[in-house]
């Protein structure tokens, strides 16, 4: 076998081998839209559901800026009292 049919098989085998991997991938993404339940008709269950895990996740984020503005107060506390010892050392010396 010469070099140049060499080479054209190995692009049809190519060609081939990507074919079959767009045909699969075009198959499983057409699986995933078929069995994708935000397809599914949205149920009174599903609303009330949605409206619970939204109140939670308010809650969640409430505590958490509470926990942070907390956080940082305390930082600032701390930073103040290392610059007064800082002043009080300098004094010293």
């Amino acid at each position: 076998m010469n070099n140049a049919q060499s080479t054209k098989s190995l692009k049809t085998a190519a060609g081939r081998l990507g074919a079959l991997l767009i045909a699969g991938c075009l198959s499983s993404v057409a699986l995933a839209q078929a069995s994708d339940p935000a397809a599914a008709p949205v149920t009174h269950a599903d609303k009330k559901a949605a409206r619970q895990q939204a109140k939670a996740d308010k809650k969640a984020a409430v505590a958490q800026a509470k926990a942070d503005k907390e956080k940082t107060e305390a930082q600032a506390d701390a930073d103040k009292a290392n610059a007064e010892a800082n002043l009080k050392d300098a004094k010293k010396q």
